[in-house]
């Protein structure tokens, strides 16, 4: 039987370097994987010479070549990109919003900091199926991480998002706080975090784009505030 094309090789090298990478930083099972996405009128080669979808590290950088993808495992996601696996934990990786140029205008994006600390930015249509993948890692991330942040809190720890803060009794920015009983429903609208209170709106903090794990903040709020989440995890904004 034939080996199989060059291409296929490189694929399965690519396998291989993925699968090793997730192992070291014990990932566990894969789940899915999301790979860059082709029009209807193009084909795969004619899609890679044009390089018309991109993964970006940030700061810039080339874009994603022949063989990027996603790889979801249990604990986990790698991010294959110019050669290199980018490898992102669930319970300590840092997501933020972000909007950024593309050569479809403006984006938006998720920016990732890997097990190496370094940035990762994944662009929205720079993989297929973004209406899955976004979500699911922002579910990832955050049942990974709300259990471990409600038992530092539960020991008296304050965590920080950004310009928020939050204890076991309240919530504050800058000069602002507000203790739990007071906090009616709290959402991240338009990029800003709104909380009702007393039956009026008003805005806490600073813009959703330079708050980590917002979808954390979120969840923690609701559960601390007594507030019933309403169809999962909001990502607005």
């Amino acid at each position: 039987m034939s080996e199989g094309t060059p291409r296929d090789r490189a694929e399965q090298l690519l396998l291989a370097r993925i699968s090793e990478a997730a192992g070291r930083a014990r990932l566990g099972r894969r789940r899915a994987v999301h790979r860059a996405p082709l029009t209807a009128s193009e084909g795969r080669a004619a899609a890679v010479r044009r390089g018309a979808y991109r993964l970006l590290r940030a700061g810039g950088g080339k874009g994603a070549q022949a063989g990027a993808r996603l790889d979801f495992y249990e604990h986990g996601v790698t991010a294959a990109v110019e050669g290199r696996i980018h490898v992102v934990r669930f319970d300590t990786t840092a997501v933020r919003r972000r909007r950024v140029l593309s050569s479809q205008g403006i984006a938006r994006a998720l920016v990732l900091v890997d097990v190496d600390g370094e940035r990762v930015v994944l662009r929205c249509g720079d993989f297929a199926h973004p209406e899955v993948w976004g979500p699911e890692l922002r579910r990832a991330v955050t049942a990974a991480q709300v259990p471990r942040a409600l038992a530092a809190l539960a020991q008296g720890t304050r965590l920080t998002f950004g310009t928020l803060w939050i204890t076991e009794d309240e919530v504050g920015s800058r000069g602002t706080s507000l203790r739990w009983p007071q906090v009616e429903q709290i959402e991240i609208l338009n990029g800003a975090v709104a909380i009702r209170v007393a039956g009026r709106w008003q805005v806490l903090g600073s813009v959703a784009s330079r708050i980590p794990n917002p979808f954390v903040f979120h969840a923690l709020a609701q559960h601390l505030a007594g507030i019933a989440p309403r169809g999962g995890v909001r990502a607005d904004g």
